[in-house]
């Protein structure tokens, strides 16, 4: 009786160890979701000599000086009447994290220019 209970208590060890393989072999990972980081922003986008800055309602970025990045300050130059004018723009960026650490945390990458105002729509007024 005795050699019967230590043989079915053995094996039932044995089988509870092979289980608790088992499950981790189940299990799958769980996969971290990474939001598309290209997106449509519409905010206003001021030069310097060396950097720029897009600022929208709820974000501000700075921004990769580029080729894509310089064809919009020459687009945008005609219709700054200072060198601080914020012109409203609409562009496809990629946002990515600082690499230089210096300035903003995230930067954008512009991929596309969607859209500029024309000169007759930029206006130095304050709208009450």
């Amino acid at each position: 009786m005795k050699r019967l209970f230590g043989v079915l208590l053995i094996t039932l060890v044995f089988f509870s160890c092979q289980n608790e393989e088992r499950k981790e072999l189940m299990e799958q990972p769980e996969v971290e979701k990474v939001p598309d980081s290209i997106q449509v922003l519409t905010g206003e986008i001021v030069y310097g000599t060396d950097a720029a800055v897009i600022r929208g309602d709820n974000f501000v970025y700075g921004v990769t000086m580029d080729s894509l990045s310089k064809i919009l300050a020459s687009k945008v130059a005609p219709l700054k009447s200072d060198d601080f004018d914020m012109i409203p723009v609409t562009v496809k960026a990629k946002i990515l994290p600082n690499p230089e650490r210096e300035g903003w945390e995230e930067v954008i990458e512009i991929r596309e220019i969607i859209e500029i105002p024309s000169a007759e729509t930029v206006s130095d007024t304050i709208k009450e």
